[in-house]
């Protein structure tokens, strides 16, 4: 069973200094129909402006990924990491027991834009720990990089939950196909552009929520990104 989520459905929110669509409930956008898929609790597409962030904050017992489209994300956390998200790397951050960070886009005139994603963690109350990773645009071209696992496999950021996340380019005559074990959910995530998933067309911001399926064929993309998660039930 596919169910296509088109992004018009998604919530929003304007802070004014944040523009933010949510794929699931999140802080003042509530739907009961949408709490998360799996163990997927936060796909939130944030736009940050010039010169603005999240100050410091607190998190606890979630992998928290993030993964940026365009502009630099700064990040400084207190395990003593001081890093910039470009886009192409993918950032892992295990809050595990607790750890407070904060996030700017210090330019001063260009728009961050990037997806924070949020997984419920296998184990609870571990050690908080943080891993960022570069995967280069050739690495995604027509396939289905892994870019996040519980093992770290491919070279992938390891997170502390029973998940994979891919991420893929697609244009004209590229394909990729992914396994599925039919027990457990996929959910398909279009960044931008369009994509046909499973016979569906998805187009930018639209998304997948998969059961009982055994694979992912992805085909016919007209400049696609797309991220593809492989699910606890």
């Amino acid at each position: 069973m596919l169910n296509l989520i088109k992004s018009a459905e998604r919530g929003h929110a304007n802070h004014g200094w944040l523009v933010s669509k949510h794929s699931f409930s999140f802080a003042d956008y509530y739907d009961p129909a949408r709490m998360g898929w799996g163990n997927l609790r936060v796909i939130n597409e944030d736009h940050i402006e010039p010169g603005t962030g999240f100050g410091k904050h607190a998190h606890r017992d979630m992998e928290i990924v993030t993964y940026v489209l365009s502009g630099e994300l700064a990040h400084e956390d207190n395990m003593g990491n001081v890093q910039t998200i470009p886009p192409g790397d993918v950032q892992r951050m295990s809050a595990g027991r607790g750890v407070t960070h904060s996030e700017f886009n210090h330019a001063k005139s260009q728009i961050t834009h990037l997806l924070q994603i949020w997984i419920q963690p296998a184990v609870t109350g571990i050690a908080p720990g943080y891993e960022q990773k570069r995967f280069a645009d050739a690495e995604k071209r027509g396939v289905l990089r892994l870019v996040a696992s519980r093992d770290g496999a491919e070279g992938s950021v390891r997170i502390n939950a029973d998940a994979a996340l891919y991420a893929g380019l697609f244009d004209g005559a590229e394909s990729a196909e992914l396994a599925l074990d039919p027990k457990r959910k996929a959910y398909v995530h279009l960044i931008r552009g369009s994509l046909d998933v499973n016979g569906t067309v998805l187009t930018a911001g639209d998304a997948a929520a998969l059961e009982g399926e055994a694979r992912i064929a992805l085909s016919q993309g007209h400049d696609a990104e797309v991220l593809v998660f492989d699910l606890a039930p």
